[in-house]
C-alpha cells in the first residue's frame, strides 16, 4: 500500500508523567506523515483507546507515547490482540526495557558494563542504608529521567520530602563521573553518538525538554575508538533485548583518567522522543536522514507477531 492510501493513527497523550512531552512527539509525526502523503488521525490516548482504535481503523498505529502503559508493553500487547501494526519494540522488549532492574540483568549477561546498584527499599535509604555519596536514586519503570535523584557528600535528603508517587522500591546506583553519550540505533544500524552537557547538575527532564538547558555535540566529541565502542555498545543492547524500530542508548563516558575512557551503560529506550530537542531526530540529520524519512520508515517497518 503506497503512503497516499496508507491510514495511520498516531497515539500520543495519555496519563504518564511524559504526557505533555508526547504531546509534542506526536503532533510532530502527525504533520510529518501528513506531508508525506499518509491519511493521519492523531489521537489523545484514554483508557477507552480500544474502543477509539476500532472506530478510527487504521492500517497502521504510530505508537508516541512515552512513559508508562503506552512504553511498557501495555499499549503494545493491546495492539497485538488486536492485530494492528505498530511501530516501535514489541511487548517483551518494552517491557523489558522499562523495568530497569531485569534489563541491566540481560545486559550483563550480554557483556555490557553497567553502574553498579541493588533495589532498595526508601526506608532504608533513608537510614543510610545505600552507603556514602555520590549515588543516583531512580524509579523502577520511569522514562525521561522522571524521579531521578543525585545525591553528592553534603546533600541534605537522598529522596524529596513528600509524595513520591513512583513506589517504595528504588533502584540505587553508582555515580559515574563524565561525560553523557546517547546512540541512535534504527533496525540493525547504529547510526551515531551524541554527547550531551547539560547547564545543570546533570540531564534531568527539563534539560531534555527546554531550550537552552543544555548543549549538544554532535557527532560526540570523543576518541575514534571510544566512539567506534560506543555504537557497538548501543546496538548490543538493543539486540539484547529484542528491540525493533528505532531506540536511544544512553550512556556515561567515565574519561576522568584520560581517553579513551570507560563506558557505562545506563538504559536503552524504546520510544525515543520525536520532538524538536529530541536526540534521535538529531542524530539520524547528521547522517542525512531527515525527520519526515525517519518517521515514514518507522511506519513502513512497523510490525503486529499476532
Amino acid at each position: 500500500m503506497s503512503a497516499a492510501g496508507k491510514h495511520v493513527a498516531v497515539l500520543m497523550g495519555g496519563w504518564s508523567a511524559e504526557r505533555e512531552v508526547s504531546l509534542v512527539s506526536g503532533a510532530a509525526v502527525e504533520r510529518a506523515l501528513a506531508e508525506r502523503g499518509y491519511r493521519v488521525t492523531g489521537i489523545d490516548v484514554t483508557r477507552d483507546l480500544t474502543t477509539t482504535l476500532a472506530e478510527v481503523a487504521p492500517d497502521v498505529v504510530f505508537n508516541a507515547l512515552h512513559g508508562s502503559i503506552g512504553e511498557d508493553g501495555c499499549v503494545q500487547g493491546l495492539l497485538e490482540v488486536m492485530g494492528l501494526p505498530y511501530t516501535h519494540s514489541g511487548v517483551l522488549a518494552s517491557a523489558l526495557a522499562m523495568d530497569k532492574p531485569a534489563a541491566k540483568r540481560l545486559f550483563a549477561d550480554a557483556g555490557l558494563t553497567c553502574p553498579e546498584g541493588q533495589v532498595m527499599c526508601r526506608a532504608d535509604i533513608a537510614a543510610g542504608a545505600a552507603g556514602e555519596p555520590p549515588y543516583v536514586i531512580k524509579p523502577l519503570d520511569q522514562g525521561s529521567s522522571v524521579g531521578v535523584h543525585l545525591v553528592f557528600s553534603g546533600d541534605n535528603a537522598a529522596l524529596p520530602n513528600g509524595d513520591w508517587p513512583y513506589g517504595e522500591q528504588v533502584l540505587v546506583e553508582r555515580y559515574i563521573p563524565g561525560r553523557e553519550i546517547q546512540v541512535a540505533v534504527m533496525g540493525e544500524r547504529a547510526l551515531g553518538a551524541i554527547e550531551i552537557r547539560p547547564k545543570g547538575r546533570f540531564y534531568d527532564y527539563e534539560a531534555k525538554y527546554t531550550e537552552g538547558y543544555a548543549d549538544h555535540h554532535m557527532p560526540a566529541p570523543i576518541h575514534p575508538d571510544a566512539y567506534a565502542e560506543a555504537l557497538e555498545i548501543a546496538l548490543t543492547a538493543h539486540r539484547a533485548l529484542g528491540c525493533r524500530g528505532v531506540t536511544r542508548a544512553d550512556l556515561r563516558y567515565d574519561d576522568t583518567a584520560g581517553e579513551p575512557g570507560q563506558f557505562y551503560l545506563l538504559e536503552i529506550n524504546t520510544q525515543p522522543g520525536m520532538t524538536p530537542l529530541s536526540l534521535v531526530p538529531e542524530i539520524a540529520a547528521d547522517v542525512g536522514i531527515s525527520f519526515e524519512e525517519l518517521v515514514c520508515w518507522l511506519v513502513e517497518n512497523a510490525a503486529c507477531a499476532s
